[in-house]
C-alpha cells in the first residue's frame, strides 16, 4: 500500500513537471508562430477532456458537440460559447471516430 502511494506520489510530480514543461513550450511557440503551439493546444483540450470523464483522444469541442446534438445543457452551453469565437465550432470539430457517441 505504501509503495503504490508512492509511486502515485511520483506520477503526480511527473505530470506537475510534464505540465510546466509544455506550457513553457507552448508560450515560447505562440510568440515564434510555430505549429507546436497548436498541436500543446489541442493536447490541452483533450486532457481537459479526460479530466471531465472523456475519451483521453478526444478534444472537449467534440465532446460538447455530441452532447448539443442530445440536447444536453452542459453540452448546449459550452458549444454556444464557443460558437462566440467560431460560428459552429463544436458541430465542425466532432470527431465521429473518438470516444463516445453519446457523450
Amino acid at each position: 500500500m505504501v509503495k503504490r502511494i508512492a509511486l502515485g506520489m511520483v506520477l503526480l510530480l511527473l505530470c506537475a513537471f510534464v505540465t510546466l514543461v509544455a506550457l513553457c513550450w507552448m508560450f515560447l511557440a505562440v510568440l515564434g508562430n510555430s505549429t507546436r503551439a497548436w498541436r500543446l493546444a489541442v493536447s490541452f483540450d483533450q486532457l481537459a477532456n479526460t479530466a471531465f470523464g472523456g475519451s483521453e483522444d478526444e478534444t472537449i469541442s467534440s465532446r460538447a458537440g455530441k452532447a448539443t446534438r442530445q440536447g444536453k445543457r452542459w453540452g448546449c452551453l459550452l458549444c454556444g460559447l464557443l460558437n462566440r469565437f467560431e460560428p459552429d465550432h463544436c458541430e465542425k470539430n466532432i470527431e465521429a471516430d473518438e470516444g463516445k457517441m453519446s457523450a
